[in-house]
């Protein structure tokens, strides 16, 4: 198997390997848009993925989605959201079609990454949305390793002031604190070494995994893992498949989404794999699939990503 197997929008989806600012909301690193101020709520909304129309919903607000883009990240939500959302019209299958976009007439559009935002060849950049009287509200992460998920947070609490219920916000973030809470590793247990892949590469080729920067590193962390290239200061880190051996994972987190494979044949290519397959944790088949909508950015379904890695690293028993 080799890097072909990406789906056809896998080039941008891997660049949402961590969305990028700073909490607090306000102008931030890596082109992050300043902070939207509409003067008062959003009353017509397009969504650059489906993501941030669940966290919408979530907040009570849904209704003023207007269209959505890349509705793919819906799937990772249980059957019973998934039906709410199928109300939502969809713009586009992909990133978010400039002209699509701006048709819809929304008065702010917002999305889980910067790279949303003129990145992605054919979405509209901030500037472009504001010469059409458009706000645009980004997901921003701080600079350096990430930890936790302050940034999701400060995502969900940004947003949730902007549309006059900063008491919704709240709630929402306290109660993935809880599940946080419940999913964290007991008192003294080791952390485990964790090689996250969402694509397993052909013979010779390094392994692309996700660095020390970004939503999926502070997963990883609060799971209870040692993501084995958190010392790479990039969202994404490129490995020699020697290092990943040297560095031995002992568990490796497979993310679907980005391949037209599905997890169980993402794990058999990697048991399949020359070199990947002498790991430790391909001998002992020691493997966590989880979508990566839930994983690489900022999402409502964090902290169940948190509590799914941390249970597959530790069982039940493991966990306080």
């Amino acid at each position: 198997m080799t890097l072909r197997h990406l789906r056809p929008a896998a080039a941008a989806a891997v660049l949402l390997l961590g969305a990028c600012a700073a909490p607090g909301g306000g102008a931030g690193g890596d082109g992050c848009p300043p902070r939207a101020d509409l003067g008062a709520p959003p009353e017509r909304v397009v969504t650059m993925d489906g993501g941030s129309a669940a966290l919408l919903t979530e907040l009570g607000v849904g209704d003023t989605v207007v269209g959505t883009a890349a509705p793919d990240f819906f799937d990772a939500f249980p059957a019973e959201d998934r039906a709410a959302f199928g109300r939502i019209p969809v713009i586009d299958e992909g990133t978010g079609n400039r002209e699509a976009v701006i048709a819809a007439s929304p008065d702010l559009v917002m999305g889980i990454s910067t790279y949303q935002f003129g990145a992605f060849d054919g979405t509209p950049t901030a500037e472009e949305l504001a010469a059409a009287g458009i706000a645009a509200h980004a997901a921003c992460d701080p600079p350096g390793t990430t930890e936790d998920l302050s940034a999701t947070f400060a995502f969900i609490e940004d947003t949730a002031g902007l549309f006059g219920v900063p008491e919704r916000g709240a709630a929402l973030t306290g109660r993935m604190r809880e599940r946080l809470e419940e999913a964290a590793p007991g008192p003294g247990t080791e952390p485990v070494r964790v090689l996250a892949v969402s694509v397993v590469p052909g013979s010779g080729q390094g392994v692309s995994t996700v660095g020390g920067r970004g939503t999926a590193n502070g997963v990883i962390t609060l799971a209870g893992g040692e993501n084995i290239a958190g010392d790479v200061p990039l969202r994404i880190a490129d490995l020699a498949p020697e290092e990943v051996v040297r560095r031995d994972p002992e568990a490796i987190l497979v993310l679907t989404g980005f391949s037209d494979l599905g997890g169980q044949e993402l794990v058999d290519a990697v048991l399949e794999h020359p070199v990947l397959s002498r790991t430790t944790a391909a001998k002992e088949e020691r493997f966590a699939v989880l979508p990566q909508s839930t994983v690489t950015s900022p999402s409502v379904l964090n902290a169940e990503a948190v509590a799914d890695l941390s249970e597959a690293l530790h069982g039940p028993e493991g966990r306080r």
